[in-house]
């Protein structure tokens, strides 16, 4: 009797899947394509086992070429809601190959919302299989740090973060409480000068250290490490720091300096929906 009940209760959602979702997650109203779609992502979450393969994901994927960005945004919180979840990622492997290339494409949305969830969305691609996003991905994602939009620059800055300054040596007391030259964020911060001076543009420190300061304080705040670095004599078989490196070192200190100081945004970032270039 259970089993029947539990046939029958799935033959009334495919009945409703078929003869209600399938006609309007193309309706011609927008509002009711996002409501479709929020609706989906639900049901794929609630209850993966029915709804969670590639003949319901599909849909999203689809829809993410949507007109309208409320619908695309839709499409992005859906798929978060998904990905955050990591008993889920198996699941999703086809998708996420599938469908990649136009959630990094979404980075660069002409709406700005639209372009925040996509950059936040990768960040738990990243976080569920770093196999998955190419160096190409990645960089279309980092350059998005020097972005006048405030929310789209801390989003990529929190991706840039987990990719390339997440600690890997936490498990060790003794390395966390050496500091100076010594002290874990020594590596960090030279890996920050060395993306600074790689992607060229050396006249926004500001920008940088603006997109990383909500999720990296610790590491901008480390002033006695960057001290040590320009003062210190390297450590044995350490690479000292070229001029033009301990240069930068100094543009980014001034500005991390400025940032805690002021304690707002550079000039010319801001939060509207459209910045002039």
């Amino acid at each position: 009797q259970l089993q029947e009940n539990q046939d029958e209760i799935e033959n009334m959602m495919n009945a409703i899947f078929k003869g209600v979702f399938v006609h309007r997650y193309r309706d011609a109203i927008a509002e009711i394509r996002a409501i479709c779609i929020e609706e989906i992502g639900i049901w794929m979450k609630m209850y993966s086992d029915a709804f969670l393969n590639d003949s319901y994901l599909k849909y999203v994927g689809w829809t993410m070429h949507d007109k309208q960005g409320e619908v695309r945004l839709k499409c992005l919180t859906a798929l978060q809601g998904l990905y955050y979840n990591k008993e889920l990622n198996s699941k999703l492997e086809l998708f996420t190959s599938r469908f990649k290339d136009r959630i990094v494409s979404m980075t660069l949305d002409k709406e700005y919302d639209v372009a925040v969830q996509a950059i936040k969305l990768l960040t738990l691609v990243l976080q569920s299989s770093e196999e998955v996003l190419t160096a190409e991905d990645c960089e279309n994602v980092y350059h998005l740090v020097y972005s006048a939009h405030r929310p789209v620059a801390v989003a990529a800055g929190e991706f840039l973060y987990k990719k390339l300054f997440s600690r890997r040596d936490t498990e060790d007391d003794g390395i966390l409480k050496r500091r100076g030259r010594q002290s874990p964020n020594a590596n960090l911060v030279k890996t920050l000068v060395f993306f600074f001076l790689e992607s060229e543009l050396h006249e926004h420190a500001a920008y940088l250290v603006d997109s990383m300061w909500d999720c990296a304080t610790d590491l901008l705040k480390d002033w006695e490490c960057m001290n040590s670095l320009l003062l210190e004599e390297p450590l044995n078989g350490e690479e000292p720091l070229t001029d033009r490196q301990e240069s930068a070192l100094i543009e980014i200190m001034l500005c991390t300096i400025r940032q805690a100081a002021e304690c707002h945004p550079p000039v010319g970032r801001g939060t509207g929906k459209r910045v002039g270039s």
